[in-house]
């Protein structure tokens, strides 16, 4: 079955670009274009895409109250993949709190956006590596835990804390798995049941709460290489 995109970017030609790569791939299906957030707004509701891509600065409403939106009305399972030329912490954190689930720069190699497109219709999550140390350096400057998510972590088992933090600390499942002396699909179950628990969507939000509930703090582990 092909996944079902909406490319949204107020500039014609980038928009066009984004297009063509996307369509040279067969199990991708490029449903509609979208030049601002209301008319992606509308573009989601009448195609019901599995991902959309999402310029993050338009005119008007912009790509993260139109990622909102749309998180909010639908009622089917569809993820957003932002893509923009800027990487400054207020956008990236707004446009994850908004529920994205992907958050790359639009200089991403054309044969990198289709592997994009599929990690985030899998269910995974995607961020640049900029992306992803900015994100965390603004964890560092907030340090404000959130008394009301900090409660939430009562409904975690000890393990799936534990499997929390290393989420934030960006290991990925087998890494999880050796970590822990456990299976990896007993983790992957974990993470199931910790972002049903919790109400999350993915594993980006799974590392915003680690941060925001305080069970991680910023500066406890190094990130990156």
């Amino acid at each position: 079955m092909s996944i079902r995109v909406v490319v949204v970017d107020d500039q014609a030609l980038v928009r066009r670009g984004f297009v063509m790569i996307l369509r040279v791939h067969d199990d991708i299906e490029v449903m509609a274009e979208a030049g601002t957030g209301l008319e992606a707004v509308d573009a989601a509701r009448r195609h019901r895409p599995d991902v959309i891509l999402m310029d993050i600065r338009m005119p008007g409403m912009d790509g993260i109250e139109a990622t909102s939106r749309i998180l909010r009305e639908s009622d089917w399972d569809v993820r957003v993949l932002i893509l923009t030329t800027f990487d400054p912490d207020e956008y990236v954190y707004k446009a994850l709190r908004a529920g994205a689930s992907a958050f790359v720069l639009k200089d991403i190699p054309p044969e990198q956006l289709a592997i994009a497109v599929r990690t985030v219709a899998e269910g995974g999550a995607l961020l640049a590596p900029s992306i992803t140390r900015r994100l965390i350096d603004q964890f560092a400057e907030r340090r404000v835990v959130n008394a009301t998510v900090a409660g939430r972590l009562q409904r975690l088992t000890d393990r799936e804390r534990e499997i929390v933090g290393a989420v934030a600390r960006g290991a990925s499942n087998s890494e999880i798995a050796a970590q822990l002396f456990i299976g990896p699909a007993t983790v992957k179950s974990h993470v199931s049941s910790i972002l049903t628990k919790l109400g999350l969507r993915d594993r980006i939000q799974i590392v915003i709460f680690a941060y925001e509930s305080g069970l991680v703090e910023a500066g406890d582990h190094d990130v990156g290489h």
